[in-house]
């Protein structure tokens, strides 16, 4: 028994010690440095000065929340394009669906700068892309860059394989069997994929959202690149703060204010998406 605990412990080790080194202590730093006072030229002083978290949502509520927005209206347009793209490759892909995968997931091996740059050149005014947009009334005066829907269609497109690996893996495991049935109990295919598939395919939905969400909410390369001044996220802030005006205490604390945020707001999210959705114990919801 003694053994076999600690040969558990060993086995956690390296994970705990890696998360201490890389995250809880990187994290106190910057919770540290947030309360500090100064400027760059006479230096910084930890002092407990807890005004920088007022002053610093007040000065940039609006991007603050911008960013949320942002983030979640990219997470349900990407839920809406993956869920079908990864349920084509999984039930009519056959043999090719690692091919049908690869395909989706090729032109992210590029990196995500260029990627950002790319779009940027097919939401200029002069693409066939905008033309066509401006034709069906979805661009009007003919532009689409410096706008809220570029830097969302940005975010969207780079963050969509967060959504569809998860969902693929999720589809991938479902057991045909339960299909099967649904149809012997005269099932219409649209009963049976909303009381069957999607339920069953609901760890991949929760986790491609999270997957999705997250780093969507602290990006700043689609916002610098697609959008204007007026699509600022917080992500931008944080970076003027730190390599502009070099006011680091302030960005630590814009950091540390979205870090928990975002904490809180995932928490809630599994709580309403529930645990055992997340964790894929969820046949018993079926009926």
């Amino acid at each position: 028994m003694i053994r076999r605990r600690l040969t558990g412990y060993a086995l956690v080790l390296p994970g705990a010690a890696w998360l201490v080194v890389l995250f809880l202590i990187p994290m106190y730093l910057m919770w540290r440095l947030s309360l500090n006072s100064g400027a760059v030229e006479s230096g910084f002083h930890f002092n407990w000065e807890w005004a920088n978290y007022k002053e610093a949502f007040t000065l940039y509520q609006e991007q603050f929340f911008r960013s949320f927005y942002y983030a979640g209206i990219a997470t349900v347009v990407a839920l809406v394009i993956a869920y079908p793209l990864a349920y084509g490759i999984i039930f009519y892909g056959g043999r090719y669906k690692t091919i049908l995968l690869l395909l989706v997931l090729a032109p992210f091996l590029t990196t995500y700068l260029i990627r950002t740059l790319a779009w940027e050149t097919i939401l200029s005014d002069q693409s066939p892309a905008v033309h066509l947009l401006s034709a069906v009334g979805l661009a009007p005066g003919g532009h689409v860059l410096g706008t809220a829907g570029a830097v969302i269609a940005g975010i969207t497109y780079n963050f969509l394989p967060f959504m569809v690996l998860p969902l693929f893996a999720s589809l991938e495991t479902i057991d045909k069997r339960y299909l099967e049935a649904a149809r012997d109990l005269y099932a219409s295919p649209r009963s049976a994929f909303w009381r069957v598939t999607v339920p069953l395919s609901t760890p991949g939905i929760v986790a491609g959202a999270l997957l999705t969400f997250i780093p969507a909410v602290g990006d700043y390369i689609n916002a610098n690149f697609l959008g204007g001044p007026n699509n600022r996220m917080i992500g931008n802030v944080v970076q003027g703060l730190y390599l502009t005006e070099r006011n680091y205490p302030m960005a630590a604390a814009l950091s540390f204010i979205l870090m928990v945020v975002i904490t809180v707001a995932v928490a809630i999210y599994i709580r309403v998406a529930g645990s055992r959705a997340l964790m894929g114990d969820d046949l018993s919801e079926l009926g």
